[in-house]
């Protein structure tokens, strides 16, 4: 075990509120508490506030302003952001086609519509990085697809899918869902979308704060019961001064995104090149076009959940099974999909403020704990 301070390695599963939103939520909640509905002083208030949110999250994603609405979490962005473009179909096309590494709450939404509808969806295949060929989506679009799903980058390796190419191959034929959770204010959003999702705790805003985007045109409808709310997309009372912060915590990760991706995509090719010291290892995702923040590396012979207790006990808290069921250690079904060892694997990623220190930290630990957990099983 080390007296070193601990060091969170998770940043892909949520980052601390940023400086900006801090400063930005205080002051919400004073004036952001009203119903935006509503025409009292209190309501037209946090109406203006909710407004300025939306405004900011637009320039930062580079849409509109009323293309943006604000959810209760990515995963009910995602949820309403694919079922809408299924619901807003009038012509029966009701098959999904996602690709094999999206993330669960991608595939949970599918599904559930698979057996509303009885039409079974279909999955597009991934190459070795985790990246799918446009022209494999494009030759699996079949008469009744209503929706093509491709993620901006994905959760778990970090590569870039094709989203701006596929988009053109499709052209306007089939709408496009994109899950931008992973890479929304870390990359600038891919163009071709209909409608796509973002998670703010995933950029340094407050939990509990979704974007939805649907794009002006687009055929979209509610698939859930609605309510009497201003924005049609969703229902209930909206965070306001949350989503304030997320706003102002993507406007501030936007401005200095450049410096930070620099420097992280070199902390993270230095961990992809310094684990390989280590015998039986799989280095996975795009080595270049990939998010700069994360890597995963599965070990042969090594446990997953006994590779993240003995990490955490030397002080680093990495995330390992399937990114999105990692508390459950399931095996990853995008390692799976991408024919990578699917056990013994941790996921790194980096926050803000993660220095080279962090990282050789890691990297002088790290054999020694995978030679000990394999000596437990005798290899």
């Amino acid at each position: 075990m080390t007296n070193a301070a601990p060091v969170d390695l998770d940043a892909a599963s949520g980052e601390p509120l940023h400086p900006a939103a801090s400063e930005v939520l205080a002051a919400a909640h004073e004036r952001g508490w009203g119903d935006p509905r509503r025409l009292h002083r209190a309501g037209r208030d946090a109406r203006l506030l909710l407004d300025n949110a939306r405004e900011v999250v637009a320039g930062a994603l580079g849409v509109r302003r009323d293309e943006v609405s604000f959810t209760s979490s990515g995963t009910e962005a995602v949820h309403r952001g694919l079922l809408g473009l299924l619901e807003g179909r009038a012509d029966g096309r009701d098959a999904t086609l996602l690709s094999a590494v999206e993330h669960s709450a991608v595939g949970h939404a599918a599904d559930w519509w698979a057996r509303r509808s009885g039409v079974p969806g279909a999955v597009v295949p991934v190459d070795r990085h985790g990246r799918v060929s446009p022209d494999d989506v494009v030759d699996l679009v079949a008469p009744g697809t209503g929706v093509v799903a491709l993620q901006a980058a994905n959760h778990e390796v970090g590569t870039v899918q094709p989203v701006a190419e596929v988009a053109a191959r499709l052209d306007g034929r089939v709408p496009l869902f994109v899950d931008a959770c992973a890479a929304a204010g870390r990359r600038a959003l891919p163009r071709g979308w209909d409608a796509a999702a973002a998670s703010a705790h995933k950029w340094g805003g407050p939990p509990g704060v979704g974007v939805l985007l649907v794009r002006k045109g687009a055929r979209w409808a509610s698939p859930f019961p609605g309510d009497d709310r201003v924005d049609e997309r969703t229902s209930g009372f909206e965070n306001v001064p949350a989503a304030l912060a997320a706003a102002a915590a993507l406007q501030a990760v936007v401005t200095e995104r450049d410096e930070v991706a620099t420097r992280q995509h070199a902390l993270v090719a230095r961990l992809r090149e310094g684990v390989t010291v280590i015998p039986d290892v799989d280095v996975v995702g795009d080595p270049d076009d990939r998010l700069p923040h994360l890597v995963t590396f599965s070990f042969l012979y090594v446990d997953g959940e006994a590779l993240v207790h003995e990490l955490e006990r030397h002080g680093f808290g990495v995330a390992s099974g399937s990114a999105c069921t990692s508390s459950t250690f399931e095996p990853s079904h995008v390692l799976a999909a991408m024919g990578a060892l699917t056990h013994g694997n941790a996921r790194v990623s980096l926050h803000r403020d993660t220095g080279a220190d962090d990282v050789e930290r890691l990297l002088a630990v790290l054999p020694g704990v995978v030679a000990d957990l394999r000596a437990r099983v005798g290899m």
